[in-house]
């Protein structure tokens, strides 16, 4: 059990707390719930930019990094379609100057057209180098268009289009900024070394006087489902022929998530996984291949993925992959096998909240998604997946008329 203390700000923060003695550090977690599914379809990539922005300096704070390097601390973040997590961990005597650096800049970034030109520059190199210059780069934007028709995942967290980042102006960016980095739209986590009462009385001074903003309301537009199956064949010059095929799944509140998330781990999670063992080891006819989720807020994606053996055809190798999936809608899985696949989802999500940088940040995104204590009880929710309803649900997902399929060719 992950004990932890909340409480809210009466500007709209939302604070959680979870005490830990036994190392001589704290953890400062900001979650901002924006992704990239909150950018206006002519002016993507934002929250990316954000994320980049975000270092660039604040209203009283030149150099956020110097500050957090002289308290002996380090920090990162990370963009999703869904949420920018922001995060640092320093030794817990210091703390005062995480919340120093993290108000600050909810207060105001240091808003200037030379460190709009420094990062969007970075973030124009960045979608150069790994999405239109690197082989494969490009599968998730042709894949993102081809199974979402009005749902904003339809592009990826870097961008629609280049030419986004590269016109933002100034402006775009503050009214970015002031939309969505407020406290009414932000979770802080604070764990580790620390004791409840320190971290409410410094929330209260360091953040207590950012003005709220206004809640954002999100009203996006849905996908309708999906009559027939679709399909895409491109060539391009990489190594060897790469196959990957997708179907819509529910969102991640939804009860069918748990047994969705288990048919993954048994058919493409590590060399044990049934499409490892039939495709790599036996027929040799992929180098690997895996079958995986993004755990999307909203309605997302399961998908196949894998690189074929030179000479293998693309269609040979979607035949196998349908042959196992129609075994799997046929027969299911035995108790063993599901019994295999929860205690490896029991001991990953143990291992996930060894750190307690994972914990601060786990709290954080179960709060995001409306109840912090899943952190606790969602375990329980995977235990109680019965082989039935892997029968059953690996029939309602795996519909031909629900996919997408991408060849993608060697030249």
């Amino acid at each position: 059990m992950i004990q932890y203390s909340r409480f809210e700000l009466p500007n709209g923060l939302r604070v959680l707390v979870h005490e830990d003695a036994s190392t001589p550090m704290a953890v400062v977690n900001v979650l901002y719930d924006v992704g990239a599914r909150d950018e206006d379809p002519s002016k993507t990539g934002f929250a990316h930019l954000f994320e980049h922005l975000m270092f660039g300096g604040s209203i009283h704070i030149p150099e956020y990094d110097d500050e957090l390097q002289k308290a002996g601390g380090e920090n990162n973040a990370y963009t999703t379609n869904d949420l920018t997590n922001y995060y640092c961990q320093l030794p817990s005597a210091n703390i005062e100057t995480a919340f120093w650096l993290e108000s600050d800049r909810m207060l105001s970034l240091a808003f200037s057209k030379k460190s709009l030109d420094v990062q969007r520059k970075v973030v124009s190199e960045e979608f150069k180098e790994h999405y239109l210059n690197k082989p494969y780069g490009d599968v998730w934007f042709k894949m993102r268009e081809m199974a979402y028709e009005n749902h904003p995942y339809r592009w990826m967290t870097i961008g629609k289009e280049l030419s986004h980042i590269e016109e933002a102006t100034l402006t775009d960016v503050k009214n970015f900024f002031f939309k969505h980095y407020t406290p009414v739209n932000a979770i802080l986590v604070v764990a580790g070394n620390i004791v409840t009462e320190q971290v409410y009385e410094l929330a209260l001074k360091w953040f207590g006087d950012i003005p709220s903003g206004e809640k954002y309301i999100r009203s996006l537009p849905q996908e309708k489902p999906q009559q027939a199956p679709k399909r895409m064949d491109i060539t391009a010059d990489v190594p060897v022929d790469a196959f990957l095929k997708t179907w819509h799944m529910p969102a991640r509140m939804d009860p069918r998530y748990y047994t969705i998330d288990l048919i993954t781990d048994v058919l493409g999670s590590g060399a044990s996984s049934r499409l490892y063992q039939a495709l790599v080891k036996e027929q040799q006819l992929f180098t690997n291949i895996d079958c995986y989720h993004f755990g999307s807020t909203d309605a997302g994606l399961i998908c196949i993925d894998g690189k074929l053996v030179k000479g293998v055809s693309l269609e040979k190798a979607e035949a196998a992959i349908e042959q196992l999936l129609e075994k799997l809608k046929m027969e299911g899985i035995s108790v063993s096998e599901l019994e295999k696949v929860k205690n490896k989802t029991e001991s990953t999500m143990a291992f996930e909240d060894i750190s307690v940088m994972n914990r601060a940040a786990s709290l954080a995104y179960y709060e995001l998604l409306g109840d912090a204590n899943l952190m606790n009880t969602e375990l329980s929710k995977y235990h109680e997946v019965s082989a039935e309803e892997i029968l059953k649900e690996s029939r309602i997902i795996f519909d031909e008329k629900n996919s997408h399929t991408l060849y993608y060719r060697a030249k």
